[in-house]
């Protein structure tokens, strides 16, 4: 194993950077047709949220509504114990007036403050916010890579923990784009937190092979795989249980939840397929 890996270890680079091309090519494609890089839910595109009390038909109302208004999403909020439907959680980009006679007209029932509560956000709120949480986003990332910097004081292994962490993100983009995920507010705190999770185990890895000096190159990466891994793993039976066992949890909480789990999964192909080669072809080419 360790005689393939030394032949084969450059050629394994081809799979995580053919991936980051694919990304980059689908989200340059993506941009052009939408003039965006994410699909925006409401709260970062503007609308209305009406929650209704009770327990209704989710997909009957939603047949409904679909064919009145554009851009309608349906959802329950259920008990967590016994699963029971307490609301439905109606958005679209209607105005309020608009959506409350449609949800009226479907279910013949008129909406009170007693059975529903209504949100509207217009759509230049929604456009701020969407780009203060960008600008957040990119400022923590320049932050990191700062850190990083300060942390190694040399380029490449610099320079390869923070293509790994953009890779990853990227990859990430892509693949809710390509699904059909439209992003909230928690979507894009969850992206902030792919940050810290990418820069861990590269972090591990790197330090482990250039700054430790027992063993061979080899022994020391395979060291930084157990640990790192194990760590990945861990953290994927954290979320992905939450995901798909726990009803009820607010449509936000998944989001976050999806999100990391496709992080964690690509910061497998990231960090031991991407930062693990360069770093073995650094540390030899430096006789570490």
């Amino acid at each position: 194993m360790t005689n393939w890996y030394d032949k084969h270890y450059r050629k394994i680079l081809i799979i995580p950077l053919a991936l980051l091309t694919i990304s980059l090519i689908y989200l340059f494609i993506f941009y052009n047709s939408h003039g965006d890089l994410i699909r925006r839910d409401i709260s970062l595109s503007g609308g209305t949220t009406i929650s209704l009390q009770g327990d209704y038909e989710q997909q009957e109302l939603e047949n409904k509504l679909t064919s009145q208004l554009d851009d309608v999403q349906v959802r329950a909020i259920g008990d967590l114990s016994t699963g029971k439907q307490l609301a439905l959680i109606i958005s679209s980009s209607a105005q309020p007036e608009l959506l409350t006679q449609a949800i009226e007209d479907a279910l013949g029932i008129e909406l009170t403050e007693e059975n529903s509560t209504v949100e509207f956000s217009g759509p230049t709120l929604g456009s701020n916010f969407y780009k203060q949480l960008i600008i957040a986003l990119i400022i923590s990332f320049f932050l990191m890579s700062l850190v990083i910097f300060f942390l190694f004081r040399s380029f490449v292994p610099s320079a390869t923990v923070i293509f790994a962490s953009f890779a990853e993100i990227v990859m990430v983009l892509a693949l809710t784009n390509l699904l059909g995920i439209k992003l909230s507010a928690a979507g894009i705190a969850a992206f902030l937190m792919l940050i810290g999770y990418s820069v861990d185990t590269n972090i591990l890895l790197t330090t482990r092979v250039l700054k430790k000096r027992e063993g061979t190159i080899n022994q020391r990466i395979y060291s930084s795989f157990k640990t790192g891994i194990f760590m990945t793993v861990t953290a994927l039976l954290a979320v992905l249980p939450a995901f798909f066992i726990v009803t009820g949890l607010p449509d936000s909480f998944r989001q976050i939840f999806l999100i990391l789990a496709f992080g964690l999964s690509s910061d497998i192909i990231t960090t031991w397929m991407t930062n693990a080669s360069v770093i073995k072809w650094y540390a030899e080419t430096k006789k570490l």
